[in-house]
């Protein structure tokens, strides 16, 4: 999962600001993130995400942890919730979902067990030859494509950031970009799969159920949010190891909404990032080279990288500064350094120990992914959105488009900005902009149906969910006409909760999907209040809205006191998508809500 922890080039301005622009060139090491389970003797036990993001809606306290660090273990722990009647739900070691996948329900009652994989992670089985791979869910991504290459062999397809485990990252629809061979998904690799599941007392309470492509129910299996049973064991192809040539393209994005296809269909790993206050679309180059090709280059993105801790703060305090003074010359200062900066570093592509020039030529496990603040102990350094330092906090949307419908969506958001002013886009192009991968169709029942372009944008979050953003009325108009103008499907594992109304009807192999999850879960064991939240997203889900709700996604709003009006943000009609309905900012109050 992309979300996007974009600290370094944002603080060059506050530091330079600052002057003090030598904490930038310093090399420091990063704090381990911390445990996303904490448990102490008068809270009990309280499950986060990585980013603390989940203290909306009250807390997911948790009952009862259990660690097991084999597949019996984990099996019984299966077991014993099925014979005790528990909620189950799984976590690994970072748990990066932005809804609350791993929140059990049945917590108040005491009825409710959470599994961590954070210690289920040491096996990692090649199978040279017949190119294939057979891991523990618990494994990270990293400790998986380092031991592929060790065999000189590769993992073709990965999610731009490292810090997930194999179980989350299938579960969930995690994915890197292309549209060529299997595509950018990483479950369309999944050749096996095993999931524990609830079984009679004559079977010992639960069983294990090894599934082998093309067992029809690994269509199910492989992307199941976790509310099929918990996974055991993946099986992924490979391929032998080969090298990846990258160049970056810095150019107008006058053509992106006519030239993306071509784009996709020429680079294996093709990708582009669009900055629309900027005007700029960035093509990715980059395909497969032999593994003779001179270069030992890595990808080491700018945003992943470890960070001094108060250049963290100082970031955020500028930003939240430029909040709450309706800033927007500041914001757009700040993205053209972003952008600047990212140009001239290669947004964290190395020839070596520093890059020299295009093209950067490296390894597929050294390009594919990043993530190297996740991997010292330094106290003075972080992962920028480290919950600990009260550093970078965002929402992501990620919006998934059949091919045919995307070049409309990108009008559509060149329409809003040319209709207002390409400065009010500026706070997304600090974030990285729109970040668009390609995703291949797939038979996974929760996949995608047919060719996709996925786009991921990113942008601040209030520290209080009641306070407005800068600009907020833009970014629900686009959310909005993605979703429901154009169609879009969101990301399982990340989105406002707004994002799933009705997204039944956009996967046309969701009651299979209800079919198996019906023979596997009966009692409906591994669901929760919050899965079929956004499993079946329903507009009963949203009738139900309190004042300010449309703030952090909770409702779309249809009257003022779903905004803020107290704090100048009526509930108002889109500019462009006029069925849209958006918190926008007026210093004077309106004569009626909808006017």
């Amino acid at each position: 999962m992309y979300q996007l922890r974009c600290l370094l080039v944002v603080a060059s301005l506050v530091v330079v600001m600052w002057g003090s622009s030598s904490t930038l060139v310093r090399t420091v090491q990063a704090m381990i993130p911390p445990p996303v389970v904490q448990c102490n003797q008068t809270a009990g036990c309280i499950l986060y995400n990585s980013y603390g993001a989940w203290g909306d809606r009250k807390d997911c306290r948790v009952p009862t942890v259990v660690y097991p660090t084999t597949e019996e273990e984990l099996r019984s722990a299966v077991a014993n919730a099925n014979k005790n009647k528990l909620k189950v739900k799984v976590v690994s070691r970072f748990s990066h979902t932005i809804p609350k996948l791993a929140c059990p329900g049945g917590s108040k009652s005491g009825k409710a067990l959470l599994v961590s994989t954070s210690n289920y992670n040491s096996s990692i089985e090649v199978d040279v030859a017949n190119l294939a791979v057979t891991v523990d869910a618990g494994v990270s991504l990293r400790q998986l494509i380092d031991r592929v290459e060790e065999a000189n062999l590769s993992l073709v397809a990965a999610p731009y950031w490292e810090g997930v485990s194999i179980g989350g990252l299938i579960s969930t629809g995690a994915h890197g970009s292309s549209w060529w061979g299997k595509g950018g998904a990483v479950h369309d690799h999944v050749i096996g799969l095993s999931i524990i599941v609830p079984a009679e007392e004559n079977e010992g309470y639960a069983k294990v159920i090894r599934i082998q492509a093309p067992d029809p129910l690994l269509d199910a299996a492989k992307v199941s949010l976790g509310i099929l049973g918990v996974i055991s064991k993946v099986k992924l192809s490979l391929e032998p190891g080969f090298k990846r040539s990258v160049t970056y393209n810095f150019t107008d994005d006058a053509k992106i909404e006519d030239e993306f296809m071509d784009h996709a269909k020429k680079y294996e790993f093709a990708d582009i990032t669009w900055y629309p206050s900027r005007h700029t679309a960035v093509y990715r180059y980059d395909n497969r080279v032999p593994l003779d090709t001179p270069g030992d280059g890595v990808y080491d993105f700018l945003g992943f990288q470890s960070n001094s801790i108060l250049v963290s703060k100082s970031t955020r305090a500028t930003e939240k500064t430029m909040e709450s003074a309706r800033d927007v010359n500041g914001k757009c200062l700040m993205a053209s350094s972003f952008v600047g900066f990212k140009k001239l570093t290669a947004n964290g592509l190395k020839n070596g120990l520093i890059f020299t020039g295009y093209p950067v030529v490296g390894r597929q496990g050294k390009i594919q992914t990043s993530g190297s603040c996740l991997y010292s102990t330094s106290s003075v350094s972080s992962c920028a959105w480290d919950p600990r330092i009260n550093g970078l906090f965002f929402y992501e949307s990620t919006a998934i488009f059949p091919a045919t419908k995307f070049g409309d969506f990108i009008r559509d958001v060149k329409k809003l900005r040319d209709l207002i002013k390409p400065e009010n886009f500026c706070g997304v192009d600090i974030y990285n902009g729109f970040l668009i991968r390609f995703i291949k169709a797939s038979q996974a029942h929760l996949g995608q149906s047919e060719d996709s372009v996925v786009v991921d944008f990113n942008y601040y979050r209030a520290s209080d969910g009641s306070t407005p953003r800068l600009n907020q009325d833009v970014w629900e108009e686009v959310e909005q006409m993605a979703f429901f103008k154009h169609g879009a499907k969101p990301h399982w594992a990340k989105n406002r909760n707004l994002a799933f109304l009705n997204v039944q009807s956009k996967y046309p192999n969701l009651n299979k999907f209800l079919a198996v999850k019906k023979k596997l879960d009966p009692q409906d064991m591994f669901s929760s209040e919050w899965s079929d939240e956004i499993l079946f997203g329903k507009e009963d889900n949203y009738n139900n809205k309190d004042d300010g709700c449309a703030l952090e996604g909770q409702c779309i709003c249809s009257e003022d006191r779903h905004c803020s009006p107290s704090q100048g943000y009526f509930c108002k009609p889109g500019l462009v998508y006029s069925e849209a309905r958006v918190c926008r900012y007026n210093s004077s109050p309106p004569p009626s809500s909808m006017s």
